[in-house]
C-alpha cells in the first residue's frame, strides 16, 4: 500500500472549568479517513506545544507513517537540539499517533503490535485528598467502588504559603487518618510534586511510615539525582519519579543506580509508545516496577493502557477522573471496571477526536500554583 503522511492537525482544549489544557495532535495520511490520534500535553505551555508539533509536519509530509522507529529516530536527532518536555512531548505525541495509524491499518490494538499481552487485566489508581471531611469521604467511596489504591497530596498548602513542620505535621496526620479508613489492604500512594526541601521529604516520609505508603513520588525535584539517593537512603517509604524525566537516556542513571523502588515514566513527554517500552525494558533488569504517569485526557489514558498491557514490569497505573467533558471531548473504547481496565480490544488506540466537542472548549490561559515560604521566597509547586 503506498500510504503517506498528508498533514497534522493541533488542538488545545480546556481540560476543565478552572484550568488546564489538553493539547492533541491529529496526523492525516493519503489513505480515505485513516487518522492518528496523540497527545502531548504540558502544564501551562499549550500554546508552546502545539506550535512545537506543528513545525514537524513540512518534515513528517510525504513520509510513510509505518516506519515509525526511523521516523523517532529523525525527529529527534536531525534538529540538533534535543530534549526537555517541549520537544520531547511534540514527537510523543506524534508518536503516539503513528502507532494509531497503524493499529488501524492492521486491524489490531497496539498491545498486540508490542509483542501482544503480558497480563490480563491492568490494576489503577486514582485520586483524592484525605485532607478534609469531604474529601476523606470521597476516597472511602472509591475504594468501595473497586480502586485497591488511591493517590493524594501530601497536605493542602493555606493561602499560597508553606509551613515546613506544620504542613508535614498536619499532611501526616491525614494520611494516617486514610490509612484508619480505608484499612490495611489499600494500598496509599502520595505524591508530593516536588514540593518538599529535603530536609522535609525525609521528615515527612519518617512521618507517615506508620500508615505504610506504597510509594512518596517526587520527594524533591528532578534536577539532582544525588538528593533523591540522599532522601531514599533516610526514608523508610518507597521512593517513586520519573514523570518529568525523557528519554531511555534520561531514565539511565536512575536506574543503574535504582535511586527508587518505582519508575515513572509518561508516555506523552517521555519519548512516546515506543521509547517507554524501551524504559521500562530497562527498569525490567533491574527488577523496577513501572508506574506509568498519565494525568491528562483519554488519549494518553488509551495509549497507557496499551503499553501496560504488553510490558511485564507495569504493576500499576493512574486513572485520572474529573473532568466533566473528557469523555465528550475523547471518545474512548477503553473499558474499566472494579478499580481495573480491560485490555483495549478496538484497533489502534480504541479512541476518537469530537472536534466539534473539542471547538466548544477553547484554550484557556492557565498558571500553576504560585507558593511561597513565609518570608515570600518561591516554593515549589
Amino acid at each position: 500500500m503506498d500510504i503517506q503522511i498528508t498533514g497534522l492537525k493541533t488542538f488545545i482544549v480546556a481540560a476543565s472549568p478552572n484550568g488546564g489544557n489538553w493539547v492533541f495532535v491529529k496526523v492525516y495520511t493519503n489513505q480515505d479517513g485513516l487518522t492518528g490520534l496523540g497527545e502531548g500535553t504540558v502544564t501551562s505551555k499549550a500554546e508552546t506545544i502545539a506550535a512545537a508539533i506543528g513545525e514537524h509536519e513540512r518534515f513528517l509530509n510525504g513520509r510513510d507513517p509505518r516506519n515509525i522507529e526511523w521516523l523517532w529516530q529523525a525527529m529527534y536527532r536531525y534538529p540538533r537540539w534535543r530534549g526537555g518536555p517541549v520537544l520531547n512531548s511534540a514527537i510523543s505525541a506524534i508518536e503516539m499517533a503513528l502507532w494509531d495509524i497503524k493499529g488501524k491499518m492492521l486491524g489490531v490494538p497496539v498491545w498486540q503490535l508490542l509483542g501482544g499481552a503480558a497480563r490480563d487485566r491492568i490494576r489503577l489508581y486514582t485520586h483524592g485528598s484525605p485532607h478534609s471531611d469531604a474529601g476523606l469521604a470521597k476516597l472511602v467511596q472509591l475504594v468501595k467502588s473497586g480502586y485497591t489504591a488511591v493517590k493524594m497530596g501530601p497536605f493542602e498548602v493555606t493561602d499560597g504559603v508553606v509551613d515546613p513542620r506544620r504542613d508535614v505535621r498536619r499532611g501526616a496526620a491525614g494520611i494516617k487518618r486514610l490509612r484508619e479508613a480505608v484499612g490495611d489492604d489499600v494500598d496509599i500512594l502520595i505524591d508530593a510534586h516536588g514540593l518538599f526541601t529535603p530536609v522535609m521529604a525525609v521528615d515527612f516520609a519518617r512521618q507517615v511510615a506508620d500508615a505504610h505508603p506504597m510509594w512518596i513520588e517526587e520527594p524533591c525535584q528532578p534536577e539532582d539525582l544525588a538528593t533523591l539517593a540522599w532522601i531514599a537512603e533516610r526514608s523508610p517509604v518507597p521512593l517513586a519519579t520519573g514523570e518529568r524525566l525523557f528519554t531511555k537516556w534520561g531514565f539511565n542513571d536512575l536506574i543503574q543506580q535504582r535511586a527508587v523502588a518505582y519508575i515513572q515514566p509518561d508516555v506523552s513527554h517521555a519519548g512516546g509508545i515506543l521509547e517507554t517500552k524501551k524504559i521500562a525494558a530497562m527498569a525490567e533488569v533491574k527488577f523496577l516496577e513501572v508506574a506509568l504517569h498519565g494525568a491528562s485526557s483519554e488519549i494518553l489514558t488509551a495509549a497507557n493502557f496499551h503499553v501496560d498491557a504488553g510490558t511485564p514490569n507495569c504493576t500499576i497505573q493512574e486513572h485520572p477522573l474529573g473532568s466533566p467533558w473528557r469523555y465528550e471531548v475523547v471518545r474512548t473504547s477503553c473499558v474499566v471496571e472494579g478499580g481495573y481496565a480491560l485490555l483495549p480490544q478496538a484497533p489502534g488506540l480504541g479512541v476518537e477526536l469530537d472536534e466539534a466537542e473539542c471547538a466548544r472548549h477553547p484554550y484557556n490561559p492557565d498558571v500553576r500554583s504560585q507558593f511561597t515560604f513565609a518570608d515570600g521566597s518561591v516554593a515549589d509547586a
